[in-house]
């Protein structure tokens, strides 16, 4: 099975730059897009993120081998039964969404009998719109695929080999234990990045501007966090309900023994902790997941 066309339904962050990945990495792949802003539709039109930007979701998906709805997660069903009647009867329907669980249940309801396998790329930025995305998001990051049991293994194959295509490292994994995995590695620190500026701009003893002009490194970069698209995360959090209280929890309890060993005074508890974090952060450097220069390698990932 091959794919030489791909529609893609969103046209922002992850949208814009799997259209730029693809003509810069799979220049024989025709893509086309939609998004549901007109607005973003012009801009996503000047900066060229698809071959041809279309003015409805069904035109985008016409003919198409691969369909990627980026979207929300809150909005996956319904933009998938705005393409429902249009799909290629070989069309491949994948997504980009943070949490699997609920995206493959919605995918499944709203499009029975067409080929889903949820993806989730682990890759991203603080931006989003079609000015965001760049072509070179994908390269190195790993993509997990969450296909149904029973799934066409030559389709799994087929959306595998595309993504590895944009530079993308493959894994397979189970929908359930996928949202487990994200909750502890993206979304309580999302989380937790939001309550923490929250918290800080609402302090009644310290001013807005005295958070802004004295902000230390790690508060800085709680806010790049804190400053991710809004509507998606509430969607995440919402979707990924269960997986992200069961963690959060967990974090409350591991809270109150720091809590304790400072109040205590107890300077060994923290040190081992401590230590043992930063063997997790040389780890993921190794790993290639992130960048040990000042600027975490962001400002160089090019156009």
């Amino acid at each position: 099975m091959s794919i030489g066309k791909v529609a893609i339904i969103g046209l922002g962050l992850l949208g814009g730059s799997i259209g730029l990945a693809v003509k810069a990495r799979a220049p024989g792949i025709i893509t086309s897009g939609y998004d549901a802003e007109p607005q973003v539709r012009e801009r996503a039109t000047a900066r060229g993120l698809a071959d041809a930007v279309c003015d409805s979701a069904a035109e985008a998906v016409r003919d198409a081998d691969l369909v990627i709805l980026c979207v929300p997660v809150g909005a996956m069903r319904a933009a998938a039964g705005e393409i429902a009647g249009a799909l290629a009867p070989q069309a491949i329907v994948s997504d980009v969404g943070s949490s699997k669980q609920s995206v493959a249940e919605d995918l499944a309801a709203a499009l029975p009998g067409a080929t889903v396998i949820p993806a989730h790329p682990v890759a991203g930025t603080e931006q989003s719109g079609p000015e965001a995305g760049f072509a070179t998001l994908f390269v190195n990051r790993w993509c997990i695929l969450t296909p149904p049991q029973g799934a066409d293994q030559q389709a799994v194959e087929a959306l595998a080999d595309f993504w590895r295509q944009l530079g993308a490292k493959i894994e397979i994994m189970d929908p359930q234990h996928h949202d487990l995995v994200l909750a502890v590695t993206s979304h309580i620190p999302h989380l937790i990045a939001y309550t923490i500026v929250g918290t800080a701009s609402d302090l009644e003893g310290v001013t807005r501007g005295e958070v802004i002009k004295y902000s230390a490194g790690g508060f800085r970069d709680f806010t790049r966090i804190a400053a991710s698209d809004p509507t998606m995360w509430r969607d995440v959090f919402l979707h990924n309900k269960a997986a992200v209280l069961e963690m959060l929890g967990r974090f409350t309890e591991d809270l109150t023994a720091l809590q304790r060993a400072i109040r205590s005074g107890d300077g060994d508890t923290l040190y081992d902790l401590f230590s043992r974090t930063r063997a997790i952060r040389r780890g993921i450097i190794e790993e290639g997941q992130d960048d040990d220069r000042p600027d975490f390698g962001r400002s160089d990932h090019g156009a």
